[in-house]
Protein backbone atom coordinates (compact mmCIF):
# COMPACT_ATOMS: atom_id res chain seq x y z
CA UNK A 1 0.00 0.00 0.00
CA UNK A 2 1.35 3.40 -1.02
CA UNK A 3 1.63 6.27 1.44
CA UNK A 4 -0.26 9.52 0.73
CA UNK A 5 0.49 13.07 1.80
CA UNK A 6 -1.31 13.70 5.08
CA UNK A 7 -2.87 17.02 4.03
CA UNK A 8 -4.26 15.43 0.84
CA UNK A 9 -5.75 12.55 2.82
CA UNK A 10 -7.31 14.95 5.34
CA UNK A 11 -8.99 16.82 2.49
CA UNK A 12 -10.19 13.61 0.83
CA UNK A 13 -11.70 12.45 4.12
CA UNK A 14 -13.56 15.75 4.48
CA UNK A 15 -11.75 16.79 7.66
CA UNK A 16 -10.78 20.20 6.23
CA UNK A 17 -9.34 21.81 3.10
CA UNK A 18 -5.73 21.21 1.98
CA UNK A 19 -4.76 24.73 3.07
CA UNK A 20 -6.36 24.24 6.49
CA UNK A 21 -4.67 20.85 6.83
CA UNK A 22 -1.22 22.36 6.29
CA UNK A 23 -1.92 25.04 8.89
CA UNK A 24 -3.24 22.52 11.44
CA UNK A 25 -0.15 20.34 10.89
CA UNK A 26 2.19 23.32 11.41
CA UNK A 27 0.36 24.14 14.66
CA UNK A 28 0.66 20.55 15.89
CA UNK A 29 -3.10 20.06 15.91
CA UNK A 30 -3.09 16.80 13.92
CA UNK A 31 -2.59 13.31 15.33
CA UNK A 32 -2.09 10.09 13.36
CA UNK A 33 -2.69 6.89 15.31
CA UNK A 34 -2.28 8.99 18.47
CA UNK A 35 1.05 10.53 17.40
CA UNK A 36 1.31 14.29 16.97
CA UNK A 37 2.37 15.36 13.46
CA UNK A 38 3.91 18.80 12.90
CA UNK A 39 6.03 18.34 9.77
CA UNK A 40 4.56 19.51 6.47
CA UNK A 41 4.77 16.94 3.69
CA UNK A 42 4.37 13.96 6.04
CA UNK A 43 2.99 10.90 4.26
CA UNK A 44 0.89 8.19 5.88
CA UNK A 45 -1.03 5.07 4.90
CA UNK A 46 -4.72 5.59 4.00
CA UNK A 47 -5.70 3.08 6.70
CA UNK A 48 -4.15 5.11 9.52
CA UNK A 49 -6.48 7.07 11.83
CA UNK A 50 -6.34 10.87 11.66
CA UNK A 51 -7.68 13.00 14.49
CA UNK A 52 -7.81 16.76 15.06
CA UNK A 53 -7.27 18.12 18.55
CA UNK A 54 -9.82 20.26 20.37
CA UNK A 55 -8.27 23.55 19.23
CA UNK A 56 -8.76 22.62 15.56
CA UNK A 57 -12.28 21.37 16.24
CA UNK A 58 -13.16 24.61 18.05
CA UNK A 59 -11.80 26.68 15.18
CA UNK A 60 -13.88 24.71 12.70
CA UNK A 61 -16.98 25.27 14.82
CA UNK A 62 -16.42 29.02 14.53
CA UNK A 63 -16.18 29.00 10.72
CA UNK A 64 -19.23 30.58 9.09
CA UNK A 65 -21.21 29.76 5.97
CA UNK A 66 -23.43 32.44 4.48
CA UNK A 67 -26.42 32.12 2.16
CA UNK A 68 -26.98 35.13 -0.10
CA UNK A 69 -29.85 35.91 -2.46
CA UNK A 70 -27.61 37.39 -5.14
CA UNK A 71 -29.21 40.00 -7.39
CA UNK A 72 -28.48 40.36 -11.09
CA UNK A 73 -25.48 42.62 -11.71
CA UNK A 74 -23.08 41.08 -9.17
CA UNK A 75 -20.40 38.50 -9.94
CA UNK A 76 -19.83 35.53 -7.67
CA UNK A 77 -16.07 35.58 -7.35
CA UNK A 78 -13.09 37.73 -8.27
CA UNK A 79 -14.42 40.53 -10.48
CA UNK A 80 -12.89 42.24 -13.47
CA UNK A 81 -12.55 46.05 -13.23
CA UNK A 82 -15.96 47.71 -13.17
CA UNK A 83 -17.82 44.70 -11.76
CA UNK A 84 -19.13 44.30 -8.22
CA UNK A 85 -18.41 41.07 -6.30
CA UNK A 86 -21.32 39.57 -4.37
CA UNK A 87 -19.30 39.63 -1.14
CA UNK A 88 -19.80 43.43 -0.88
CA UNK A 89 -23.42 42.67 0.06
CA UNK A 90 -22.30 40.82 3.20
CA UNK A 91 -22.69 43.65 5.68
CA UNK A 92 -24.76 44.09 8.85
CA UNK A 93 -27.59 46.09 7.30
CA UNK A 94 -28.25 43.34 4.73
CA UNK A 95 -28.51 40.50 7.24
CA UNK A 96 -31.94 38.85 7.14
CA UNK A 97 -33.34 38.12 10.59
CA UNK A 98 -36.72 36.35 10.74
CA UNK A 99 -39.45 37.93 12.87
CA UNK A 100 -39.65 34.71 14.88
CA UNK A 101 -36.19 33.06 14.81
CA UNK A 102 -36.08 29.34 15.59
CA UNK A 103 -32.49 29.61 16.86
CA UNK A 104 -30.40 32.26 18.65
CA UNK A 105 -29.47 34.91 16.07
CA UNK A 106 -25.81 35.01 15.09
CA UNK A 107 -24.67 38.59 14.60
CA UNK A 108 -22.28 39.78 11.92
CA UNK A 109 -18.61 40.22 12.82
CA UNK A 110 -15.89 41.60 10.56
CA UNK A 111 -13.90 38.38 11.13
CA UNK A 112 -16.61 36.49 9.23
CA UNK A 113 -15.36 38.10 6.00
CA UNK A 114 -11.84 36.68 6.43
CA UNK A 115 -11.21 33.88 3.91
CA UNK A 116 -14.92 33.94 2.98
CA UNK A 117 -15.23 32.64 -0.59
CA UNK A 118 -18.04 31.56 -2.94
CA UNK A 119 -18.61 27.82 -3.18
CA UNK A 120 -19.90 27.67 -6.73
CA UNK A 121 -20.79 30.00 -9.59
CA UNK A 122 -23.80 32.18 -10.31
CA UNK A 123 -23.13 34.45 -13.27
CA UNK A 124 -23.68 38.20 -13.38
CA UNK A 125 -26.98 37.87 -15.27
CA UNK A 126 -28.43 35.33 -12.80
CA UNK A 127 -29.93 35.69 -9.35
CA UNK A 128 -30.70 33.48 -6.38
CA UNK A 129 -28.94 31.29 -3.86
CA UNK A 130 -25.19 31.78 -3.57
CA UNK A 131 -23.14 30.08 -0.84
CA UNK A 132 -20.07 31.79 0.62
CA UNK A 133 -18.07 29.90 3.22
CA UNK A 134 -14.94 29.93 5.37
CA UNK A 135 -15.25 26.15 5.77
CA UNK A 136 -13.18 24.06 3.38
CA UNK A 137 -15.29 21.01 4.19
CA UNK A 138 -18.41 22.68 2.84
CA UNK A 139 -16.60 24.04 -0.21
CA UNK A 140 -15.39 20.53 -1.04
CA UNK A 141 -18.88 19.12 -0.53
CA UNK A 142 -20.40 21.65 -2.95
CA UNK A 143 -17.73 22.08 -5.63
CA UNK A 144 -15.27 19.21 -5.15
CA UNK A 145 -14.55 16.89 -8.06
CA UNK A 146 -16.70 14.15 -6.54
CA UNK A 147 -19.61 16.44 -5.58
CA UNK A 148 -23.06 15.21 -6.58
CA UNK A 149 -25.05 17.91 -4.76
CA UNK A 150 -28.16 18.92 -6.70
CA UNK A 151 -28.71 22.55 -7.73
CA UNK A 152 -32.22 23.64 -8.72
CA UNK A 153 -32.96 26.58 -11.02
CA UNK A 154 -36.05 28.31 -12.36
CA UNK A 155 -35.32 29.40 -15.93
CA UNK A 156 -37.47 31.71 -18.04
CA UNK A 157 -37.01 31.11 -21.77
CA UNK A 158 -38.09 32.28 -25.21
CA UNK A 159 -38.44 29.92 -28.18
CA UNK A 160 -39.97 26.63 -29.20
CA UNK A 161 -38.93 23.41 -27.48
CA UNK A 162 -40.08 20.21 -29.20
CA UNK A 163 -40.25 17.06 -27.11
CA UNK A 164 -37.05 15.65 -28.61
CA UNK A 165 -35.15 18.85 -27.70
CA UNK A 166 -36.48 18.66 -24.13
CA UNK A 167 -35.15 15.09 -24.01
CA UNK A 168 -31.73 16.40 -25.08
CA UNK A 169 -31.72 18.92 -22.24
CA UNK A 170 -32.26 16.03 -19.85
CA UNK A 171 -29.47 13.92 -21.34
CA UNK A 172 -27.46 13.96 -24.52
CA UNK A 173 -25.77 17.36 -24.75
CA UNK A 174 -22.05 18.07 -24.55
CA UNK A 175 -20.14 21.21 -23.57
CA UNK A 176 -16.42 21.88 -24.03
CA UNK A 177 -16.09 18.52 -25.78
CA UNK A 178 -17.41 16.54 -22.79
CA UNK A 179 -20.84 14.95 -22.31
CA UNK A 180 -22.93 16.49 -19.55
CA UNK A 181 -24.25 14.47 -16.64
CA UNK A 182 -27.95 13.57 -16.82
CA UNK A 183 -30.17 16.43 -15.66
CA UNK A 184 -33.83 16.83 -14.77
CA UNK A 185 -35.49 19.48 -16.94
CA UNK A 186 -39.26 19.96 -16.88
CA UNK A 187 -41.77 22.64 -17.79
CA UNK A 188 -43.23 24.72 -14.94
CA UNK A 189 -45.47 26.80 -17.22
CA UNK A 190 -45.49 27.91 -20.84
CA UNK A 191 -42.33 30.02 -20.57
CA UNK A 192 -40.47 28.65 -17.54
CA UNK A 193 -38.39 25.50 -17.05
CA UNK A 194 -37.09 23.85 -13.89
CA UNK A 195 -33.50 22.60 -14.17
CA UNK A 196 -31.95 20.26 -11.59
CA UNK A 197 -28.23 19.71 -12.19
CA UNK A 198 -25.42 17.88 -10.43
CA UNK A 199 -22.63 19.91 -12.01
CA UNK A 200 -21.88 23.56 -12.63
CA UNK A 201 -19.95 24.37 -15.77
CA UNK A 202 -19.54 28.04 -16.66
CA UNK A 203 -22.89 29.47 -17.85
CA UNK A 204 -24.03 25.86 -18.27
CA UNK A 205 -27.79 26.37 -18.41
CA UNK A 206 -27.58 29.28 -20.84
CA UNK A 207 -25.28 27.29 -23.12
CA UNK A 208 -27.50 24.19 -22.90
CA UNK A 209 -30.49 26.28 -23.92
CA UNK A 210 -28.58 27.81 -26.85
CA UNK A 211 -27.90 24.29 -28.14
CA UNK A 212 -31.67 23.67 -28.44
CA UNK A 213 -32.41 27.17 -29.80
CA UNK A 214 -33.85 28.63 -26.60
CA UNK A 215 -33.00 32.08 -25.27
CA UNK A 216 -32.75 32.46 -21.49
CA UNK A 217 -34.42 35.66 -20.27
CA UNK A 218 -34.23 34.96 -16.54
CA UNK A 219 -32.41 32.49 -14.30
CA UNK A 220 -32.81 32.00 -10.55
CA UNK A 221 -31.18 29.35 -8.34
CA UNK A 222 -33.63 28.28 -5.64
CA UNK A 223 -31.97 25.28 -4.00
CA UNK A 224 -28.56 23.71 -3.34
CA UNK A 225 -28.84 20.20 -1.94
CA UNK A 226 -31.31 20.34 0.95
CA UNK A 227 -30.91 24.09 1.47
CA UNK A 228 -33.57 26.27 -0.17
CA UNK A 229 -33.58 29.97 -0.98
CA UNK A 230 -37.00 30.16 0.68
CA UNK A 231 -38.13 33.63 1.76
CA UNK A 232 -34.66 35.19 1.81
CA UNK A 233 -35.15 38.63 0.18
CA UNK A 234 -33.09 39.64 -2.84
CA UNK A 235 -29.83 41.31 -1.83
CA UNK A 236 -29.99 39.97 1.73
CA UNK A 237 -28.13 37.13 3.44
CA UNK A 238 -28.28 34.83 6.44
CA UNK A 239 -26.02 32.36 8.21
CA UNK A 240 -26.35 28.63 7.61
CA UNK A 241 -28.03 27.49 10.80
CA UNK A 242 -26.81 24.84 13.20
CA UNK A 243 -28.11 21.47 12.01
CA UNK A 244 -28.79 22.77 8.48
CA UNK A 245 -27.07 20.48 5.97
CA UNK A 246 -26.59 20.51 2.24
Amino acid sequence: MEKIRLSKLMSEQGLCSRREADRYIELGWVFVDGEQISELGTKIYPTQKIKLNKAAQAQQTNLVTILLNKPVGYVSGQPEPGYRPAIVLIKPENQFIPKQPTQPVKRFQASHLKNLAPAGRLDIDSQGLLVLTQDGRIAKQLIGEDSNIEKEYLVRVEGVLPREKLALLNHGLSLDGQPLKPASVTWLNQDQLRFILQEGKKRQIRRMCELVNLKVTGLKRVRIGKVKLGNLPEGQWRYLEDGEKF
